[in-house]
């Protein structure tokens, strides 16, 4: 199994939405932190420190095993 770490910033922006960026993508958990490090030295991401997210995927697997709603109940 191989997985990688995408590192994700997001931001609330009001009225329930939210400024939502993929950071990039690293071969562990470390490089991911180590980028949380470099990116803090920059506006936006020094502004909103506790906006980085580490999550863990798998490659060759799908996210999502089901589909989705649209707004039907």
């Amino acid at each position: 199994m191989s997985e990688v770490f995408l590192l994700w910033h997001s931001r609330e922006l009001g009225n329930d939405e939210t400024d939502d960026k993929l950071v990039g993508v690293y071969s562990s958990h470390a490089e991911a932190q180590a980028a949380i490090a470099r990116k803090l030295a920059f506006p936006g991401f020094r502004d909103h420190p506790d906006g980085f997210l580490i999550d863990r995927s798998e490659l060759d697997r799908d996210a999502w095993s089901e589909g989705f709603g649209l707004g039907e109940d």
